[in-house]
């Protein structure tokens, strides 16, 4: 809830739900998820999400604001997980397909990675990132890591130490990388509330990420809206 950039943006609403309860709604059709646990602070700002996830019936778990590493792992044990799949919550357009292929190549293939992506080189749109890795790799990274940066950002400990780390990659013949679907500005929610406005129209609410380009096509000025938005780097506060 406390993004400089854009306060409240996970529970700012389009047609009448907020935009984190769309992202459950969405991870929730995945096949190979077994539970959801909505990762958030201890400060009170963060009530309207626990509000959400109450009424929702979704697991949350409370832990350090600037320490989200720490936060993950104490939300992993906590829970017992033996995999971990990470999905920020900018990311109301999360395609259900695209999770499983990540986790389902992770399982396949564990004995290989410990650690999987859709990010280490774009070829999805910006969006719909998903990362699954070992809870071993976790309880790692949570103990080595001190740079206030991978603190933050959780697993960029692991990608950044392949010398370490068995990294996998998943990747898609059509590169639709310089789409942005993620919410971080007022010109990304702009962006994301008119494509779940239209896909609301046309009654595709189990919509993939190929209905979701295919709108794009047809509206090309839609990509205009925040193609000048600079993503967020790591260790830099926006």
């Amino acid at each position: 809830m406390g993004s400089t950039r854009l306060p409240g943006k996970i529970m700012k609403e389009v047609t009448g739900k907020p935009l984190l309860e769309y992202q459950i709604e969405r991870v929730g059709r995945s096949k190979t998820i077994d539970q959801i646990v909505i990762a958030t602070t201890t400060k009170d700002v963060e009530q309207p999400i626990i509000d959400l996830c109450e009424r929702l019936s979704v697991e949350y778990y409370r832990g350090p604001e600037e320490d989200v590493l720490s936060r993950y792992y104490q939300a992993a044990s906590h829970y017992g997980a033996e995999i971990v799949v990470r999905l920020t919550s900018d990311c109301p357009l999360l395609d259900p397909d695209v999770i499983d292929k990540v986790i389902t190549t992770f399982i396949t293939d564990s004995d290989r990675y410990d650690y999987v992506s859709n990010t280490l080189e774009r070829t999805y749109p910006r969006g719909l990132d998903v990362e699954v890795f070992s809870m071993k790799a976790l309880e790692q990274a949570d103990r080595e890591a001190v740079d206030p940066a991978e603190r933050e950002h959780v697993t960029s400990y692991v990608y950044q130490h392949p010398e370490v780390f068995r990294l996998g990659q998943v990747k898609q013949d059509k590169d639709l990388s310089s789409y942005r679907l993620t919410v971080d500005t007022e010109e990304d929610f702009e962006l994301i509330a008119r494509l779940l406005t239209a896909l609301s129209g046309k009654r595709k609410e189990q919509f993939t990420v190929d209905d979701v380009i295919s709108i794009l096509q047809e509206n090309p000025e839609w990509v205009l809206i925040n193609a000048h938005i600079e993503q967020k780097k790591a260790g830099k506060k926006l």
